[in-house]
């Protein structure tokens, strides 16, 4: 039987709960950009309903730290669960404890490996990763294309944490869409991971730059990683206006880098909604409510033309 949206339960979860409901949280890394985001948004939206507490924790990017903490969250008698995957192989063990525990577990943000097999207790929250990619190659495939570039351009790929599937899927999505385009003749020179970090991103360009290699274009695989890109073409003394650098998530940070004339294309990653979306969805499991296993949040790009528009959104 086809599973309901958790959408269509929104309403009931702002009526007033019969008791206090705890949601554990496992979070990937506190020190992620995107992840403080995602974590904002989830409490802004436990304080808009009655009777919900999150226990939020901060696995620090450490396997054997989050699943300890899923594994607390089990014995503590906890509600239902959220997780951002320190690793997305790690999912089945995690979700094999939840549902040995009989315990509703939601994963968000970063896709579990194990999502064709997740149990009916359990979803995913999130947003196609391979769009981010595609919408940003595209749009900075069309300035390369204003400066007469699509044919000859070096272009080079900086990629998050290559255990998590969005890293490997926004870069393939990037060669992919190049090859489909105009800009067939663009070559990816390199593609190296810089972590999601904004410092390996910029050690990483300084490389690039100190090795004489041409940089007509950057594709990042977040903001953070495309504003470290910035800093070390700027410390080099390179013109902003001869390299094309596209980022995804547009984060205020990005946003900033954009209004300054230096981020060329970005990619709306709706932090509040994922995160809203999640919440919900476990508060729903938990009722003993069924949810879409697969609650998929669009990508928007932005450019220097539309950005107005989604300021203060991440």
């Amino acid at each position: 039987m086809k599973r309901i949206l958790v959408a269509a339960s929104v309403a009931a979860l702002t009526t007033t709960a019969a008791q206090a409901e705890t949601i554990g949280v496992s979070m990937q890394s506190f020190d992620n950009n995107f992840q403080t985001l995602l974590r904002e948004g989830l409490q802004k939206r436990a304080a808009e309903l009655e009777g919900v507490a999150l226990q939020i924790e901060d696995a620090q990017t450490d396997v054997a730290k989050q699943l300890n903490q899923v594994n607390n969250f089990i014995a503590s008698g906890v509600d239902a669960i959220i997780v951002t995957l320190a690793d997305t192989s790690a999912a089945p063990g995690i979700t094999a404890a939840a549902d040995q525990a009989g315990i509703p577990l939601v994963y968000l943000n970063l896709e579990p490996a194990n999502i064709a097999s997740l149990p009916p207790s359990e979803a995913y929250v999130g947003s196609r990763e391979a769009e981010s990619g595609k919408l940003g190659a595209e749009a900075a495939c069309e300035l390369l294309k204003g400066r007469g570039k699509e044919a000859d351009a070096q272009a080079y790929i900086l990629m998050g944490d290559l255990a998590h599937e969005a890293a490997r899927e926004r870069s393939a999505s990037v060669r992919e869409a190049l090859v489909a385009g105009a800009c067939k003749g663009v070559t990816i020179a390199d593609e190296q991971p810089a972590a999601w970090q904004r410092t390996n991103a910029m050690d990483l360009t300084t490389n690039w730059i100190t090795s004489g290699r041409p940089i007509d274009a950057i594709f990042a695989n977040n903001d953070e990683m495309a504003i470290g890109a910035i800093q070390a073409l700027k410390a080099a003394g390179t013109p902003m206006e001869d390299v094309v650098v596209a980022g995804i998530d547009a984060t205020q940070d990005g946003l900033a880098a954009m209004q300054a004339g230096e981020l060329d294309v970005t990619v709306f990653q709706n932090a509040a909604g994922q995160a809203a979306s999640a919440l919900d969805a476990a508060l729903a499991l938990a009722r003993g409510e069924t949810v879409e296993q697969r609650v998929m949040v669009p990508f928007e790009l932005v450019t220097p033309q539309n950005m107005a528009s989604f300021a203060g959104r991440n």
